[in-house]
């Protein structure tokens, strides 16, 4: 099986059936630019095993359904955090703290960033998030368009993850572009030089904040302790480059392909205007209809997992993104439903390593919906606009034009 005319195929290993192999490049899906998850429902076709092996990027299992990615995420003895990203070369090369490390070692660190990133903290950051979100729309409002992606998706995550992490604004530029060489690549830095070029930065931080503390998220994890010890500089900077990796690309995307559904679905947009309690099951639905990410695990030992032969080295791709499009999780995955009963997803991941990041994610998806429909209720994208979505371990709208009419829109 193959999902089209792919270059640079590894040879099949001799432990790998020729009837599970599938040829799916997550950095390159299959797609007509416009829908990424249509065509990673390309891996849950009838017929598609539920683990299969893909000979693109180095070569690698797939878990297919949901009820396997979660029983890999949980079961750490055979399944490791050491190399999670695809393809080995980069998963080699990715040290960051916790998600590098499986329990009981990855514990302590992650209590340390949940002290910095947790409900407490985002809970007290809510208003100036709303506060951004009002000024950032009203700045567009009355334009009758924008390039949503720009102008709304990338500052308000990534301001309000500054402002959390204590760092100046004028760092945005350079800390974004590093975040996307490692998760999205154009091949201009491998991912070993984007991390040393982030560490290079964040050393004389961590330096500065160690100092004169704040009361800022790297203030707090630089500062921390374990074992009654101060951390030395290189765990701090492995735990900060993690924070910041998180913090300044995820939601962003979310928000992104969100919107453009919005702005495709005037009958949702109404649901929300017309009845705003249902605002926090869209932000879950959305969540689960818009997942992103996809990071996977190494084989710690051979392992018969359900049927199929793994090889201790193997790795294993364990999207987060294709549980919440499993019909076998949530029926009628690929329509949106604010109504829906049980929403089933693993888009922060599962087990040991769920997402720190996913209270805050809520929150500016939330404030959002709330804000931008509150003000400009109608809109689409802009006519003739051709929008193209990129694969990768995080899938991305590169740009979403937007337009509407200003005299629809109101100033609260």
């Amino acid at each position: 099986m193959s999902t089209g005319q792919l270059k640079n195929l590894s040879n099949l290993p001799p432990h790998v059936p020729e009837n599970l192999v599938f040829d799916f490049d997550f950095y390159n899906p299959p797609m007509e630019d416009t829908d990424l998850h249509g065509a990673w429902t390309a891996l849950q076709a009838p017929g598609i095993p539920d683990i299969v092996w893909s000979r693109c990027n180095g070569g690698h299992w797939i878990a297919t359904r949901g009820s396997l990615i979660r029983e890999a995420y949980e079961d750490h003895l055979h399944f490791s955090s050491e190399c999670p990203f695809i393809p080995r070369e980069v998963g080699e090369a990715y040290d960051f703290i916790p998600t590098s490390m499986d329990p009981p070692e990855q514990r302590q660190y992650r209590a340390i960033a949940s002290k910095a990133v947790g409900l407490p903290v985002i809970d007290a950051l809510e208003s100036s998030i709303r506060e951004l979100a009002i000024s950032l729309i009203e700045d567009v409002r009355k334009k009758g368009k924008c390039n949503f992606t720009e102008a709304y998706a990338e500052p308000l995550p990534v301001r309000i993850f500054m402002l959390l992490a204590g760092l100046p604004e004028k760092d945005v530029p350079h800390l974004k572009y590093l975040s996307d060489q490692m998760t999205r690549p154009d091949g201009s830095m491998t991912f070993a030089e984007a991390r040393d070029a982030l560490y290079d930065y964040l050393v004389p931080v961590i330096k500065q904040k160690r100092e004169t503390p704040a009361n800022d998220a790297i203030s707090k994890v630089v500062n921390s302790k374990i074992d009654g010890k101060l951390i030395d500089v290189d765990t701090a900077k492995r735990m900060c480059g993690l924070i910041l990796v998180g913090g300044l690309d995820t939601v962003v995307n979310v928000l992104s392909f969100s919107m453009q559904f919005l702005a495709q679905s005037p009958e949702h947009r109404k649901e929300l205007i017309k009845h705003p309690d249902r605002v926090d099951a869209a932000t879950e639905e959305l969540l689960r209809r818009f997942s992103v990410v996809s990071d996977g695990r190494i084989l710690t030992s051979d392992y018969l997992f359900h049927g199929v032969e793994l090889k201790k080295g193997d790795q294993i791709l364990l999207p987060q993104l294709l549980t919440g499009l499993d019909e076998r999780e949530n029926a009628c995955p690929m329509h949106v439903n604010f109504n829906r009963e049980k929403i089933s997803h693993t888009t922060f991941g599962h087990g040991a390593h769920l997402c720190l990041g996913q209270h805050l994610a809520r929150r500016e998806i939330k404030i959002t919906l709330q804000e931008w429909l509150a003000r400009i209720p109608e809109f689409e994208i802009e006519p003739n606009a051709k929008i193209h979505h990129q694969g990768g371990i995080v899938a991305s709208v590169k740009s979403l034009p937007l337009v509407w009419d200003p005299n629809t829109t109101k100033a609260l």
